[in-house]
């Protein structure tokens, strides 16, 4: 009997050890993410969050299960002191990865953390920005995608042209400072030059200054504006287009937020792929990859996106050609 009951015992005590090791186990396994959003709140549609999600889950990587998903919002205004304000918070809060949606909020993630890997769902020029050392070999703790702006230059201004057949005067709304704006600015000059078109650029040292820059463009009569990937336009993306509007200034502009909120066109790298891309990064790296064997990759799928009201609006005939090259056509 004294037998029986020591062996009840002890497969008890190991029963008990097995469910309390799965226990500590599974604690283990749930991974925390900082994810910085340049939306307001989460009432806001994220097409870009829904794709990142996305990506986590087809590796296995679910909500509520084996990761937390530590969102911040940076919202509109203030977005340069937001960003490192909220980096600083990821850092104490020791998470795994933290996902950062641009080159902007990469590189202050960089400088709040050399140890926390950091995943870009895009940059202007990660190398030019300096937050790798190279594509093939980023060299630190950051990797991700890098949206190669600049060399959409030309095939952004084909469009335009292929919409306003007249297209001779146009200006570039751009950022006044940084590697990556120097570069899209002279890509853009040599796309200009090629197509026969005068360009004039819209310098903007700050975003109170963005109403003088149209009122600068209506001046010098130019017939459309070419608005350059510049981070701390795209939060306001509805206050440029509304400046565009009322100018009566046709637009091109890098993403699809832009026409979304009642802008011309715009012609860009998916930013979709960008954030499915680096859902799967962020779930290779908790896996037990380094960000420094993960290259940087570049766009494969670019999406035009077209607003027909706006087109109507500005008095613009769309060719049909133009029409059925449209990813999305808004109406």
């Amino acid at each position: 009997m004294r037998r029986i009951g020591l062996a009840v015992v002890l497969t008890l005590s190991l029963v008990l050890y097995a469910t309390l090791g799965v226990s500590a186990e599974q604690a283990q396994k749930v991974k925390r993410i900082g994810y910085t959003s340049y939306s307001s709140g989460p009432s806001e549609p994220n097409k870009s969050f829904d794709a990142f999600r996305e990506a986590m889950r087809e590796l296995g990587y679910l909500e509520g299960r084996n990761i937390v998903l530590e969102v911040r919002y940076v919202g509109r205004h203030d977005v340069s002191v937001r960003l490192r304000t909220v980096a600083a918070e990821f850092v104490r809060l020791n998470v795994d990865v933290i996902v950062a949606p641009t080159g902007q909020a990469a590189a202050a993630a960089k400088q709040a953390t050399r140890t926390i890997p950091i995943v870009m769902a895009s940059s202007g020029d990660a190398v030019a920005q300096g937050l790798v050392t190279s594509l093939a070999r980023p060299g630190g703790n950051v990797t991700g995608s890098t949206l190669i702006s600049p060399e959409l230059s030309q095939k952004r201004l084909e469009v335009l042209r292929e919409a306003m057949p007249n297209l001779v005067r146009v200006g570039a709304l751009r950022c006044s400072r940084g590697a990556v704006h120097a570069r899209e600015w002279a890509e853009t000059q040599t796309a200009a030059a090629a197509l026969g078109v005068q360009l004039s650029a819209l310098v903007v040292q700050n975003i109170d200054e963005l109403d003088g820059a149209f009122i600068s463009a209506v001046r010098q009569r130019l017939q459309a504006v070419l608005v350059f990937d510049c981070s701390d336009f795209h939060p306001r993306a509805a206050l440029i287009v509304d400046l565009a509007m009322t100018n009566r200034l046709p637009a091109m502009y890098p993403f699809p937020a832009y026409p979304r909120v009642g802008g011309l066109m715009s012609y860009g790298a998916s930013q979709a792929d960008g954030y499915r891309q680096a859902g799967a990064y962020a779930g290779r790296i908790l896996k037990g990859e380094k960000p420094i064997d993960l290259p940087v990759m570049q766009p494969t799928k670019f999406e035009f996106v077209l607003n027909l009201k706006t087109a109507n609006a500005l008095g613009l005939d769309v060719p049909p050609t133009l029409l059925a090259s449209a990813d999305e056509a808004i109406e």
